[in-house]
């Protein structure tokens, strides 16, 4: 199986199934003397770790990281950082392998591979984006050493639209529909976005290396992601150009934009304002209603996840922190890239 790494400069290659026995990641490029130790990793895959959040999944895995190589002294000595994560809560006995399950990676992995591992989707489940936070933890860390943030949030699930920071109101909204959905046994989409502040002008390259490609390219990787737009994105189709060019003034000896419909990019290069995208995410495939489908043997059936089965009503849920560390990987790549030009 190809494709396994991404990256350029500051590079992640990601191992590891949902039912194995662990997930894990090395990164490559990541300079040397950046302070970094497991509680600076820990926080970040807490808050992707399933069951502990109303209507995610029961299986219950503490994510612990441990950093096997790259650091000494508490600080990053340029070679490869490696990171390991066990699997502890482990339930196979809900998947069979002769079904092929609508809606996932089954019928897929199957033509292309033949040999698959079915048990919790194996290579293609979520699970192996805890590798993905761990790894980006890594370039958050060096972005905030540059004063780079990057931030994401739920900010639609269902038809629920819901702003960057949640009142209990809409936390309660939120807890509601994941709780009728489940109870239904059926799933729901939703959409992450994402804001990256204090970015510098210049990053990313023409054509087929802009910066937004880039973006799309990591969000689009994701597990169940199905749409990736950015400023004002699809909007921008239903707009003149006098509504969405960005008048340019000074401010402070600067060149800036007066607005941001362009969401911080033009030619595919950052402009040095904010950058804001947005991710979609299809509902969950694994759901209790029955679904026509057919066995590996061309048998006619259909196909419902077992009650016993673990598994999010909305993958979304837990999508931004996942859609950061993706964020963070590409633009500590760029960064890096950046300073390599300059100093050429």
């Amino acid at each position: 199986m190809a494709s396994n790494s991404f990256g350029t400069l500051f590079r992640v290659t990601t191992f590891g199934e949902s039912h194995g026995e662990g997930v894990g990641c090395v990164v490559d490029g990541c300079p040397a003397g950046l302070s970094l130790s497991a509680a600076d990793i820990q926080p970040e895959l807490d808050r992707r770790s399933p069951g502990k959040a109303v209507g995610t999944s029961k299986r219950t895995e503490p994510d612990e990281v441990q950093i096997l190589s790259g650091v000494f002294e508490g600080k990053t000595t340029g070679a490869p950082i490696a990171m390991w994560i066990a699997n502890t809560d482990v339930d196979s006995s809900s998947y069979d392998s002769s079904v092929i399950r609508p809606g996932h990676a089954d019928l897929t992995y199957w033509h292309k591979y033949g040999h698959v591992d079915h048990r919790g989707g194996g290579r293609a489940s979520a699970r192996e984006t805890a590798a993905r936070v761990a790894a980006g933890s890594v370039a958050k860390k060096l972005l905030h050493s540059a004063k780079i943030g990057v931030s994401a949030w739920l900010s639609q699930i269902g038809n629920i639209i819901l702003p960057s920071v949640c009142s209990q109101k809409d936390q309660e909204q939120v807890d509601a529909l994941l709780e009728s959905i489940g109870h239904q046994g059926d799933s729901v989409g939703g959409i992450v976005s994402c804001r990256i502040e204090h970015l510098p002008p210049g990053l990313g390259d023409p054509m087929y290396e802009k910066l937004p490609a880039k973006l799309a390219f990591a969000m689009l990787s994701i597990p169940a992601s199905r749409g990736f737009e950015i400023g004002e994105g699809f909007a921008a189709a239903g707009m003149s150009g006098s509504e969405h060019n960005d008048p340019l003034v000074i401010c402070e000896e600067s060149i800036v934009a007066a607005t941001n419909h362009a969401g911080g990019v033009l030619g595919g290069i950052s402009t040095g304002m904010p950058l804001f995208f947005r991710v979609a995410f299809k509902p969950t495939s694994s759901i209790r209603t029955p679904i026509a489908t057919v066995t590996k043997e061309k048998q006619i059936t259909s196909y419902s996840t077992p009650p016993s089965a673990r598994h999010d009503p909305c993958v979304a849920v837990r999508g931004s922190c996942v859609v950061e560390a993706m964020a963070a990987l590409v633009i500590a790549d760029c960064w890096l890239m950046q300073k390599l030009s300059s100093v050429a």
